[in-house]
């Protein structure tokens, strides 16, 4: 028969103290997160609308401003776009044209007459 240490070293009764947490705390942890996911995929599944609907969109587009007529149009270099009434009305195609033309500053109403252009 093996001989019995008379003394068990600190080290060996905490290790076997952690052990016996571990195994409780463990199973009580896994099962909370199983809960935790679950929840989760309940959830993104009833906002989604299904596991298909939405795939591969990580975010949703931003809500545009719906598109309106313009009716009123001043000349400017730094505008991005001539609206076409300006172009239809005017018979030039680019804003560099109008302005050369009118004037910067110049103002277009649709259904309007043109404005005076600017004396050369």
């Amino acid at each position: 028969m093996a001989r019995q240490p008379r003394e068990t070293s600190v080290d060996s009764i905490l290790r076997e103290a952690a052990d016996d947490v571990v195994q409780r705390v463990s199973a009580a942890i896994a099962k909370q997160l199983a809960e935790l996911v679950q929840e989760g995929v309940e959830r993104e599944l009833a906002s989604a609308g299904g596991p298909a609907r939405g795939r591969g969109r990580a975010r949703r587009a931003a809500a545009r401003r719906p598109r309106t007529e313009i009716t009123k149009w001043v000349a400017d270099n730094r505008a991005r776009r001539v609206p076409n009434f300006v172009i239809e009305a005017t018979g030039l195609d680019t804003k560099r044209k109008i302005v050369a033309k009118f004037g910067e500053g110049a103002t277009f109403e649709k259904n309007k007459p043109l404005p005076k252009p600017k004396a050369a």
